[in-house]
């Protein structure tokens, strides 16, 4: 049999047409910094964005608004507002709505282009020039979510060690774990610039670099950005090239922090470790599961003030309460919680005291620790007793969290616990970052089950109790931990699929078979790849009725003169989604046929 092909691109011999016109449709975004406490927005700015396809569903709105909480890099709480829409006069009432008289417009209002909204009249910033090269997924940017690395403190000597450092990160959070699954929603995107000094700021001083990343203090935690216009501005330059920026800090101990940006270091122990904490807050609707926070910082799909009201994970509970009672909150309580951020020296050891109520069957040491190469160069002790910290082997001197579980309990009332350097040559390293005790209930009143979903009690700085999913389970609470829990993992999908369609194209061919002299049509949908971590199925229908010899073929044939309306529908299906209110998971492609197959 002879097959002469005819390619899509011939649709004048055999009208066919597609749904996925939406994509054609524009969609811009409004992105708006607003203080918590005062209310005020100090920077917003329209752009053309990647289409969300909540917009496009039936009886959609015509405006849809997402909110997350961060801070800036000087400590204010923002929230992060962004509204998306086809039409960008909607977006301008919504800005007047959301910040009524505190910005003014940078650039005259300029329709269809980027439009930047300012408190100050030269918030104008130089773009910086750019060599990006793609580093993994191959999807089309118009219906992939593009994650960016940008360097910061790379001078052009060190510009081959910045792509091979994006490569480290890319492959330690995609390659088999964390977002390995996710992955084909994905595309990972290296942006060098050149910057004139090598490194991070320290002491709250940046270097002359294009973002300017810096710490503020000798501290090994947050790496703070001091140019946010250059870096909106920076990202804004590639386009549909950077749905959420990265800038990676040209240094190899522990350093990141979230919020508008994500920023991080190439440190080989922590890089991985932190980026994907950072990103989980950005990429997901997600706040903080760790002990000691402030209380912005719990919120999201994993976080929930009480059991008063049905929890938003109750399809995910290990042991769903009866009908009419409340999921059990797990025992346990936090006795002492302290971001010393002390040095370490041996003539005084460190120590502070904390009172346990004597009703707890086991209790752990948690601590954040830094400078420390050997498990020789400290002891941890509580009431003089010696708990077995041991360093992490080949660490150096970056930071690490430390947890030392003692299956035994505390007597009731105080007690004291003493981190006493022994190495005296690490004085000036050795740092205590944060310590803190947490006490557990007997095992009938707190399971510690890996796997186990409930309602977990998490303290912030204040020690109010929020509630969060699991014990341990999830790199939002333990950030040596590789995975997110199911919760969070769920949110990442919603997240993604809430701006990545399953189906990347459609397509429409004829071919003649010069033996037969008879025409065949082909209808095929080309979907992205989700094969790792589920399976699809597809119902095609011609003119309302279902067509059972074509269950779940992504590709179909028919004759070349058979007309009518073709529909199909698809559905993702994985166990790693279990709620779908938006139907994100959906989605479907309609084919006129309206004349037969010819030359």
């Amino acid at each position: 049999m002879i097959l002469r092909p005819y390619s899509s691109l011939c649709l004048s011999l055999a009208p066919v047409l597609g749904a996925l016109a939406e994509r054609d449709t524009p969609t811009y975004e409004l992105r708006v910094n607003r203080n918590v406490t005062t209310g005020i927005c100090d920077h917003a700015r329209i752009r053309t964005g990647q289409h969300h396809r909540l917009l496009d569903r039936p009886h959609a709105p015509e405006v849809v608004t997402t909110r997350k909480h961060a801070f800036t890099e000087d400590g204010n709480a923002v929230e992060l507002i962004s509204v998306f829409a086809h039409d960008e006069r909607l977006l301008r009432c919504e800005l007047g709505l959301l910040c009524p008289t505190d910005l003014d417009d940078v650039n005259g209002g300029l329709f269809g282009a980027q439009t930047l909204f300012s408190t100050s009249s030269d918030s104008r910033a130089e773009v910086p020039t750019f060599d990006v090269q793609l580093i993994s997924g191959a999807g089309p940017s118009d219906n992939r979510v593009d994650l960016t690395f940008s360097s910061d403190g790379y001078v052009l000597e060190e510009k081959e060690q910045f792509f091979d450092d994006v490569r480290f990160l890319v492959e330690a959070i995609a390659g088999n774990q964390t977002f390995y699954t996710v992955a084909p929603l994905l595309n990972f995107w290296a942006a060098y610039t050149p910057s004139k000094e090598s490194g991070v700021g320290s002491h709250g001083k940046p270097l002359d670099t294009p973002f300017g990343l810096y710490r503020p203090g000798t501290e090994l935690r947050s790496l703070l950005w001091s140019k946010p216009d250059v870096a909106r501005a920076a990202c804004d330059s590639l386009g549909t090239k950077c749905d959420y920026p990265i800038f990676v800090g040209n240094d190899r101990l522990y350093g990141g922090m979230n919020g508008e940006f994500v920023t991080i270091t190439p440190s080989l122990v922590n890089g991985p470790l932190v980026l994907r904490h950072e990103l989980g807050h950005n990429l997901i609707d997600t706040g903080e599961e760790y002990d000691g926070g402030d209380p912005e910082t719990y919120w999201g799909v994993n976080s929930a003030p009480t059991v008063e009201q049905p929890l938003s994970w109750a399809h995910w509970l290990t042991s769903p309460p009866a009908d009419g009672s409340r999921t059990r909150v797990e025992r346990v309580v936090m006795p002492l919680q302290d971001y010393a951020w002390t040095m370490l020296n041996t003539t005084c050891a460190w120590s502070t005291t904390f009172v346990s109520a004597g009703s707890y069957a086991r209790h752990l040491v948690r601590s954040s620790l830094s400078g420390l190469p050997h498990s020789s160069a400290m002891s941890v002790l509580i009431d003089g007793v010696d708990v077995g910290w041991e360093a992490k082997e080949d660490l150096g001197l970056d930071r690490w969290h430390y947890d030392i579980y003692r299956d035994i309990a505390l007597s009731g009332g105080p007690h004291e616990i003493t981190f006493k350097l022994n190495d005296a040559s690490l004085e000036g390293h050795a740092q205590l970052c944060s310590v803190e005790i947490l006490e557990y209930g007997f095992p009938d009143e707190f399971n510690a089950t890996a796997g186990f979903y409930g309602a977990f009690p998490t303290f912030d700085g204040s020690n109010k109790t929020h509630l969060r999913p699991t014990n341990e389970d999830c790199l939002m609470r333990i950030t040596n931990e590789p995975e997110f829990c199911s919760v969070c993992i769920e949110g990442l999908w919603m997240s993604l699929l809430s701006r990545v369609d399953p189906i990347d194209r459609m397509d429409a061919s004829c071919a003649f078979d010069e033996t037969t002299g008879k025409w065949t049509r082909t209808l095929a949908l080309e979907l992205v790849d989700l094969t790792k971590s589920g399976s699809y199925a597809l119902e095609w229908q011609k003119d309302g009725n279902t067509v059972p010899a074509w269950a779940d073929q992504s590709t179909v044939e028919m004759a070349g003169d058979e007309e009518g309306g073709f529909e199909v529908f698809v559905r993702f299906l994985t166990e790693e989604i279990r709620l779908d209110p938006n139907g994100y998971t959906r989605s479907n492609a309609t084919f006129i046929v309206d004349s037969p197959c010819s030359a």
